[in-house]
């Protein structure tokens, strides 16, 4: 579904990614783990032609990215929340529901859907800047999932959110996953990590691991990833 091919990106002359090379698959959830300043959130905006690379190449469905129709496929929750605070949850649904969703589903089906999912269909008339920082994520994470998109690509989907709600979006996301979605999501709740399919692990602008949540404890000799985690940092202090 996504195929990236020897990709690199800087920043002046700093190196952010350098010589990506991965793909993720429909029906898998990867998450894409690392220390801050790995090149975690530069690599989905890379995907989502939000930054443009200096070498490579990224395609979507055999697509070459960047491309403007492309991304009616994919639902897309950033690290900042980027609403309207002066609407209501249901106009702030409406509004990117009307630029995401096409004729072939029915909008108000899809907010309710959506906001069920997240448990904010008893705010929909509430005004966004009353909300919580919790609230927030949790608008944004329903706005990504409005137009039933095959690609999800979520940053940090579930910071600030109770462990009871997060137990019921991971639930959300094994059933779409399930549909054969593509999704791709990071993290720093080590814990979620062990919930992927597949982790990509990076460090320094580089792939250091690709494989599933065993294989890669496995290859690292640890527990848990939070222990792979340790491992990086002792190597970072040798």
């Amino acid at each position: 579904m996504i195929n990236i091919q020897s990709m690199s990106k800087s920043y002046g002359h700093t190196q952010i990614l350098d010589n990506v090379t991965t793909e993720f698959e429909p029906g898998c959830i990867t998450g894409l783990i690392g220390p801050s300043g790995a090149g975690k959130t530069t690599l989905i905006k890379c995907i989502l032609g939000m930054e443009s690379i200096d070498n490579g190449t990224i395609t979507i469905k055999d697509i070459s990215i960047p491309n403007r129709e492309i991304l009616r496929s994919i639902g897309y929750m950033a690290q900042s929340d980027a609403l309207f605070e002066d609407l209501t949850t249901y106009e702030n649904m409406k509004f990117f529901g009307k630029l995401y969703i096409g004729k072939d589903l029915n909008l108000n089906h899809q907010i309710d859907k959506a906001l069920n999912m997240v448990n904010l269909s008893d705010e929909a008339n509430k005004k966004v800047k009353d909300f919580s920082g919790g609230m927030k994520r949790r608008l944004s994470l329903a706005i990504s999932f409005i137009q039933d998109p095959e690609i999800l690509i979520l940053d940090e989907p579930t910071v600030g959110i109770d462990p009871k709600l997060r137990k019921s979006i991971w639930n959300d996301l094994f059933d779409v996953r399930d549909k054969g979605k593509t999704i791709l999501v990071t993290t720093h709740v080590l814990d979620e990590a062990d919930k992927c399919d597949k982790l990509l692990l990076m460090r320094d602008g580089k792939i250091i691991s690709y494989g599933s949540p065993n294989e890669i404890k496995h290859k690292f000799n640890a527990d848990t990833i939070e222990d792979v985690f340790l491992k990086l940092g002792d190597d970072d202090d040798a």
